[in-house]
């Protein structure tokens, strides 16, 4: 099938909340020029340098999404046109993205990662940090930040099973934290679901499937 077959299959199965994040990393220019011209709008990228040697070469109304583990000293090459900050793991990183985006005198929309796989590897808060951070001081601090929901990446295994438990729990989180009230606290954004799970993720509550490889084919 071809990209554009590709997209229009995945969108066929997307209820009208979900949005298609289009996963770009280690992808050339060329094929996220062929999904955008068949559709596709928001794309994904792991890494900062990736995505902002592709976004001048690409048309200025994609909505870039950074999707992978982000380290403080990347941020300020992204902040002037990054749309959505997925993975947001620390405090730390959140007081970067602020000071970044004022310098660009912008708000950067942002969500925090919660660990809910069963893996050592994955990033994230846990359940406790992620409120203590959205009821905590310091966010009076970061104007130029808003947090629009969570993040999280399911174990990575073939029990469903387990897949639906671990991002159950996430939209349990979601709606509980989602009640907070703060001027730069406004939840929208359930960010779960990959190639392999989205369908399970969209069951549970999903408002944003990050899919690769469906899209474009296995990775080499």
């Amino acid at each position: 099938m071809t990209i554009a077959a590709n997209i229009q299959s995945i969108e066929d199965q997307l209820p009208a909340h979900t949005k298609l994040i289009a996963v770009t990393k280690t992808k050339p220019v060329a094929l996220l020029q062929e999904a955008y011209d068949a559709g596709c709008r928001r794309f994904g990228e792991n890494k900062v340098q990736e995505m902002t040697e592709k976004q001048p070469l690409l048309p200025a109304d994609i909505e870039w999404h950074l999707i992978g583990h982000l380290q403080t000293n990347k941020v300020k090459y992204m902040a002037s046109f990054v749309s959505l900050i997925h993975s947001v793991d620390s405090l730390k990183v959140l007081q970067e993205i602020n000071k970044q985006a004022a310098r660009h005198q912008r708000v950067i929309d942002c969500l925090l990662q919660i660990h809910i796989a069963q893996e050592e590897t994955k990033f994230g808060f846990d359940e406790t940090e992620a409120e203590a951070l959205l009821n905590g001081p310091e966010l009076d601090q970061l104007p130029n930040v808003r947090i629009v929901g969570l993040m999280g990446m399911a174990t990575n295994t073939d029990d469903e099973t387990q897949i639906r438990r671990e991002f159950r729990s996430l939209k349990q989180l979601y709606d509980r934290l989602g009640n907070i009230q703060r001027p730069n606290v406004a939840f929208t954004e359930l960010s779960m679901g990959m190639s392999s799970d989205y369908l399970i993720a969209i069951e549970e509550g999903s408002t944003m499937v990050r899919v690769g490889s469906a899209i474009f084919g296995t990775r080499n």
